[in-house]
């Protein structure tokens, strides 16, 4: 057993607990200091300081060079509440540090937030571009995957269209009877000061006049569920009509029908399934009539053709649902808090209120391109995101290459499909449209990743696909070639490690502020604090940040 000298003295009394020169609190190899010098000298943080103002009366603000500072690294502690910053202003040495012994209040941190948030995706951009310099990110393969992120809002404000209706009558109707109230309240005080006869100065207070916030937001959310109404209805035709134009023109068309065209296309089989029973029976009888033994049993009539018979119940089933969907169509729903968020379906069930979070990866784990939508379909976002990878990839290309003396120019760019390896996408992002479009070479799961590996070790195959094979059935036979599901494997770990260290290590679960626009912005800065991140783990390897002019 080990006996200690004595006790250490517990004196609060003393002076210069810490030492008087800041810099002396954290050592050198401290990130917090790496993450000064990246806000300081790598970064343009002019859009910043451009909705601040100084030189008028008043105390003087804090320098938005240190608020942004301060964001990053709070961020990247997973500390996302102003009240949390500014106590960890007063507690913590490293925030301390960077605020230079000022202390924010929350009020501060959150309104520089809210007022700057459109500058936080140019943030973004100049991050991969450091990031960039320092040969972070890996083109040879990246991966793109969707999240789902809660909205500052509740599945409880939720309403239907005739619900927000009610709603905007009953604000309006308690508005009313409130600024009644309050009138007869003021009639009855004034009488008692100024007499029954005399006006007197007072009037019903202005509070009681403006209809409020509630209004505008109940508005809004009806607003914006007739525009995504007709959005969807005009995106459903399109794809109806040409699905059924296709049809028409003899192509045979495989994979799901588009909503919309299912009555048609059911009602086209059907009439193809009658005709050409029809036409064996008079076949039958055209031949009998002429003595010919080309038949042994007569055909059975049309309506007990099993073909006709399937096609009948295929019809009745698209009717089924078309109407199920015209019922549902009442039950659209919107939200008054977040009018523009979304319910969301939850893998393994149940559903969140929220946006449907997109991301591109590199194969070093760098965010390339980041994307916010309301659509659950992962698929949707394929074309925007894809683009935004192959901007991406210029971008960090030309940092790569923007080596030459002074004035010379560098050489163009060259195109995306030079620039990344292949894409990987799970079966969320699988359709005909997004397989044949242009772009990189990619791989798209046509199922789930354990029947694609059950597939491809019970079935393997080897060579191209045929010529003439539908395109999800030529992706299905390269996921089943030995090279193809190798490199498939590799998309659950680029694209997912980069949503469990969001949700699981720095607790992004729910966004602070509320609408699509704060949504994609704040999206885009964590992408950001992300990247940043990157660039720390490859600094403790050696590497040092580049020289600045």
């Amino acid at each position: 057993m080990l006996v200690a000298k004595g006790y250490r003295p517990v004196n609060r009394d003393q002076q210069f607990l810490l030492p008087p020169d800041m810099r002396e609190w954290l050592p050198d190899t401290h990130a917090v200091w790496t993450v000064i010098e990246i806000v300081d000298t790598h970064l343009d943080t002019s859009a910043f300081h451009a909705s601040r103002r100084t030189g008028g009366a008043g105390r003087a603000g804090y320098d938005p060079d240190m608020l942004v500072t301060l964001l990053i690294w709070a961020w990247s502690r997973g500390m996302r509440s102003s009240r949390q910053i500014e106590r960890a202003c007063t507690e913590d040495v490293a925030f301390r540090v960077i605020c230079a012994g000022n202390t924010p209040d929350h009020v501060t941190i959150s309104r520089f937030r809210k007022d700057n948030h459109t500058a936080c995706q140019d943030l973004f951009t100049q991050v991969l571009i450091l990031a960039a310099s320092l040969g972070l990110g890996r083109l040879e393969t990246i991966a793109l995957d969707g999240v789902k992120i809660a909205a500052n809002a509740s599945k409880d404000a939720n309403r239907t269209e005739a619900g927000l209706r009610q709603a905007a009558e009953a604000e309006a109707a308690r508005i009313a009877a409130t600024a009644a109230a309050a009138h007869a309240a003021t009639d009855d005080a004034e009488d008692d000061l100024y007499g029954p006869d005399d006006p007197g100065p007072g009037r019903v207070p202005a509070e009681f006049a403006d209809p409020g916030t509630r209004t505008a937001r109940i508005a809004e959310a009806l607003a914006q569920m007739r525009a995504a109404k007709d959005a969807e209805d005009a995106d459903r035709d399109r794809k109806a009509d040409d699905y059924l134009a296709r049809l028409d023109a003899g192509e045979k068309v495989r994979g799901r029908v588009p909503v919309g065209a299912e009555v048609a296309a059911a009602e086209r089989r059907l009439a193809e399934a009658v005709t050409a029973q029809q036409a064996t029976l008079d076949r039958f009888e055209a031949s009998s009539a002429a003595g010919a033994r080309g038949h042994r049993f007569a055909p059975k009539p049309v309506d007990e053709h099993h073909l006709v018979r399937r096609r009948r119940t295929e019809l009745d089933t698209a009717l089924a649902k078309q109407a199920a969907r015209d019922a549902a169509a009442g039950r659209r729903r919107g939200n008054t808090t977040d009018p523009d968020s979304r319910l969301q379906p939850l893998r393994g069930g149940g559903w969140l209120q929220g946006y449907n979070c997109q991301a591109f990866t590199s194969a070093d784990g760098l965010i390339l391109a980041t994307g916010v939508g309301t659509s659950p379909a992962d698929y949707d976002y394929f074309p925007d995101l894809v683009d935004k990878a192959g901007r991406a990839a210029q971008l960090i290309d030309t940092t790569r290459r923007n080596t030459n003396p002074a004035g010379t120019n560098p050489a163009p760019a060259p195109a995306a499909e030079e620039l990344i390896g292949v894409m990987l996408f799970d079966a969320g992002y699988c359709s005909r449209e997004n397989l044949t479009s242009p772009g990189p070479d990619r791989l798209i799961a046509t199922g789930k990743a354990r029947d694609l590996e059950t597939a491809a070790a019970a079935n393997p195959v080897t060579g191209s696909p045929p010529p003439q094979a539908d395109p999800i059935e030529a992706m299905t036979h390269r996921l089943r070639t030995e090279d193809g599901i190798a490199t498939y494997r590799r998309r659950s770990h680029i694209a997912e490690t980069v949503f469990g260290h969001a949700k699981h290590n720095l607790g992004f679960r729910r966004f602070t502020g509320r609408g699509l626009a704060r949504a994609r912005s704040e999206w885009s800065f964590h992408a950001a604090v992300h990247n940043i991140g990157k660039i720390l783990t490859h600094l403790t390897d050696g590497n040092t940040l580049p020289a600045t002019a």
